[in-house]
Parts: structure tokens; sequence; C-alpha cells
């Protein structure tokens, strides 16, 4: 039998949501060999969303089965308010169990996504909605421009062509060396990106005042929730690749994918060395040695079977 009255009962308000939701995705299994610096980029990361974003938000993390360093260190972010709402998942459910669970859980009209590694510049989350709200149809923003698959945003190419009041150009509108400094995070080469450089375009877009460059990109987007989850359930059986089914789903919808002019966001991979001014350089060896190394380790059969090594060593570790 109950005992007198539930409190709650006498309480006339409850915390609203802010309209905006972003939502960051985070996975650290282990803080040594290629996550030695994660949980610092983590830090980073959400430290650089929450500086000047130019809108209020509020902050969902999807913590994807990560090492109790980690999780201690979100748990306390939670309880010193800086996390509104945090999802601590027992196994790794891979991004696409993930994005069914953020996706369809956060609380704001709209949702800015991120992975973890995201470095953030100000206005990054209002120049985005800028876009979002000002251009017709859109489905995905991302807050910086860079060359995407064109097989990805046709829909968007089609519609420019098409539509009034729109100005479409095409060129090299993306400066070689903010283009270059995207790519080296990846992990590419120098030598490689002058070729791809050289030999494709940028489109830019106005309309109504406002510019977009076109294309956008699953690692980091703002979207509309009811435009999001017309593409839910996402059935992945990876816990990382075929993360482009958002980018072809929306693209197939006719959605426009678009990007913030100039560079507001920054892959920073699983190191600060960007940060550190670090990227693109040789480290303490010479130029000559690790050009060598690169090239040998680069050949397709060394690259094969050394990867299919690490793939059994990752699987043992986590079987």
């Amino acid at each position: 039998m109950r005992k007198g009255q539930n409190p709650a009962k006498f309480v006339k308000d409850v915390a609203r949501s802010e309209r905006i939701t972003v939502a960051l995705l985070n996975y650290i299994p282990f803080l040594s060999g290629f996550y030695a610096e994660t949980l610092d980029v983590l830090k980073v990361c959400m430290e650089s969303m929450r500086k000047d974003a130019g809108l209020p938000f509020d902050l969902m993390v999807f913590d994807n089965g990560s090492c109790p360093e980690v999780r201690q260190y979100l748990v306390n972010e939670k309880e010193e308010g800086r996390i509104q709402y945090l999802i601590l998942a027992e196994k790794n459910m891979g991004k696409g169990g993930a994005w069914n669970v953020m996706l369809a859980g956060a609380p704001g009209e709209i949702i800015a996504y991120t992975d973890s590694d995201v470095l953030f510049s100000p206005n990054w989350l209002s120049r985005s909605v800028q876009i979002l709200e000002t251009f017709p149809n859109v489905g995905m923003v991302t807050a910086r421009p860079f060359r995407t698959p064109p097989e990805f945003y046709e829909s968007t190419l089609h519609w420019a062509r098409d539509a009034e009041r729109v100005v479409l150009e095409e060129g090299q509108f993306i400066p070689w060396e903010r283009f270059l400094e995207f790519n080296l995070s990846l992990g590419q080469s120098e030598e490689e990106n002058r070729k791809v450089y050289a030999e494709t375009r940028d489109w830019r877009v106005q309309y109504k005042g406002v510019t977009a460059m076109v294309g956008a990109s699953h690692w980091q987007f703002t979207a509309y929730k009811s435009t999001l989850q017309q593409f839910l359930p996402f059935e992945m059986d990876k816990p990382m690749g075929q993360v482009r089914q958002l980018d072809k789903r929306m693209n197939d919808a006719g959605l426009l994918r678009l990007m913030v002019s100039d560079p507001l966001a920054m892959n920073m991979s699983n190191t600060l060395g960007y940060l550190r001014g670090e990227l693109g350089k040789e480290g303490v060896r010479g130029k000559n040695e690790v050009s060598w190394t690169r090239r040998v380790l680069g050949l397709g059969p060394i690259k094969k079977i050394l990867l299919a090594v690490y793939n059994k060593i990752f699987n043992w570790y986590y079987s």
C-alpha cells in the first residue's frame, strides 16, 4: 500500500528543452595505442562546441560502450550540468544503432549531430541553422566546406539549376590550404591531394542573400528532427563504415545537402596534433625516410595483410 502522496504532484513547472539538441556520439574502448589521446580530443570537442556556438542548445551524449575512465568523465560532466542528456550503452551498438536512438530520442526540433573528434569555431551552430532555415527542403547542413562525392548532391544541383532567385557557380572556391588541412586530418598525403584538387571543383549557391556550398557529410550535420526520422532505422552490421546510407537516402529523397561557406568545424581524428601544429609534418624522422616507408606500407598486398592482422587483433580483443 502506498504511504503518503508523491511530492511530484505538487510541482507546478517542469524543465523545457532547448529548440536545438547537439547530439554527440562517442566511443573510446581504452586509453592506449590508437586511442591514447582520444579522451583529450573529446574534451576539446565539447569545449569548442560550447564556446560561442551562436545559439543556445542542450547537449546529448551517447557513449557507445567506452572504458570506465571515459564513462566516469561523462558522468561528472552530467552531474556538473554540462551535459543535459547522457546515454551510456553497455556495448558498442555501432553507429547505426546509436543513430537510431539519438536521432529518434533527441528532444529538440533541430538536431546538430557530431562525431566526438570535431573541433568547432565560433558561430558554427548559428551559421548552420541560418542555412537550414533559409533554403527550402534542406536535408542537412555541415559546418565546413569540403569536396564530397558528387553522386550524393545531385538533387541539390538539380534544384539550384531550376529554382528562381538562385545563383549557382562552379569553381575553385575552397582555398588549397583549407582543402589540404582537412584531407590531411583523414590520413591522406599532400601528393595525392594535389591531383584531386586540380581535377575537381566546388559548387557555390546563393539564395535569399545567404551563401552555401553544395555538399554535406555524416560526420557533422544539422537537420530538422522530423527530416531525420524519415530515414530511421539504419541497418548497419559493422561498428564503422556504411554511414553514407544517410547521405544517399537524403539525396535520393530530393533533399538539399549544403555546407557553410567557411570552415567552422575541423576533424581532429584521434590526436590533438592539429592544435599542436603537427598536421602535415613528417615527424622526427626525415621526409625521405617517412615517404619511403609510406610507399612500402601503401603497396596493395602489404596493406591488405597489415589491415587483416589489425582486424584480427581487434576482433580477438572484443570477443
